[in-house]
């Protein structure tokens, strides 16, 4: 027996509303009015999901972090090489995001610029997350020898700022440039990146 697709919620509904009117109008145009009608749903009933347009919008950011967070999951718990996984996991943080905002005409910094000073706390405690997951894998490479020594966490912080620059914040995903133009350019930092943690005899 196949396994059922739970349908969707209502709130995960209204996030996916809200993503494709951040698309459409970018958050300041964006109206609780346009989400209820995207939705179609009254606009009290957006409010009994979401105390605020601000809310909608971080919440949806965080959905978009969660799904990254879990794919990036998979990967460190992989079996192939230590090596093999970080090189993946720093590729699929840069296009996973990527892919995840390209229908965006804005950057997400000008598009969400009223709730930069939340969505940059945010951010950190995103980065840590991330962080946390790839100093599993370096702890592991490390003791396996695959790894120099150091101290994992730190060295995954160091990982993440590496690759941040890819990231669709300050440019969007058009004035990165084109999908396989940023895959290039992650995979060739990932591999310079690896090449630095393996192991000196």
């Amino acid at each position: 027996m196949k396994d059922a697709i739970e349908p969707k919620t209502t709130r995960e509904v209204i996030l996916d509303a809200t993503d494709r009117l951040l698309a459409r109008y970018g958050y300041k145009k964006m109206t609780i009015d346009d989400l209820a009608r995207e939705v179609g749903i009254g606009k009290g009933s957006i409010y009994l999901h979401f105390s605020s347009k601000e809310e909608i919008a971080l919440t949806h950011i965080d959905r978009i972090i969660d799904r990254l967070k879990k794919r990036l999951s998979i990967i460190a718990r992989d079996d192939t090489q230590c090596d093999e996984r970080i090189r993946r996991m720093l590729i699929e943080r840069v296009i996973f995001r990527f892919d995840s905002v390209q229908h965006y005409t804005q950057n997400l910094n000008d598009m969400l610029a009223r709730l930069r000073p939340k969505l940059l706390e945010r951010r950190k405690k995103y980065f840590e997350e991330e962080a946390e997951i790839f100093a599993c894998v370096l702890d592991e490479g490390q003791s396996k020898k695959d790894f120099a020594a150091g101290d994992p966490m730190a060295t995954a912080r160091t990982l993440l700022v590496a690759t941040n620059a890819l990231l669709p914040y300050s440019l969007s995903t058009q004035e990165l440039g084109k999908r396989i133009d940023i895959e290039k350019r992650a995979r060739a930092i990932a591999d310079l990146i690896i090449d630095g943690l393996k192991q000196r005899s």
